[in-house]
């Protein structure tokens, strides 16, 4: 398993917006699964509403994991993703 840190620089957080195409970024890298926590609440981030159920917001940081496949390819596009979108 790898991951890596983020906070959240965008002004809402993760919103209906962002957190729907972070699903399809998952979903294409299956049958690798990518994790989103936030402080104690961990969801697999194959799951809008999951996902938003984390309710980050700017400025929270969030730690994203990958496991299985190719957990370094995945982990970089989700990173490049977090970085362009979040």
């Amino acid at each position: 398993m790898k991951e890596f840190k983020y906070v959240i620089k965008d002004a809402v957080g993760i919103h209906a917006r962002p957190a729907g195409l972070l699903v399809k970024e998952v979903a294409a890298l299956a049958p690798t699964k990518v994790y989103v926590a936030k402080e104690s609440k961990k969801v697999e981030a194959n799951r809008l509403f999951s996902v938003m159920s984390l309710g980050v917001k700017c400025g929270d940081e969030v730690v994203v994991s990958v496991e299985g496949g190719d957990e370094e390819t995945a982990l970089n596009k989700i990173e490049e993703f977090f970085k362009a979108n979040l």
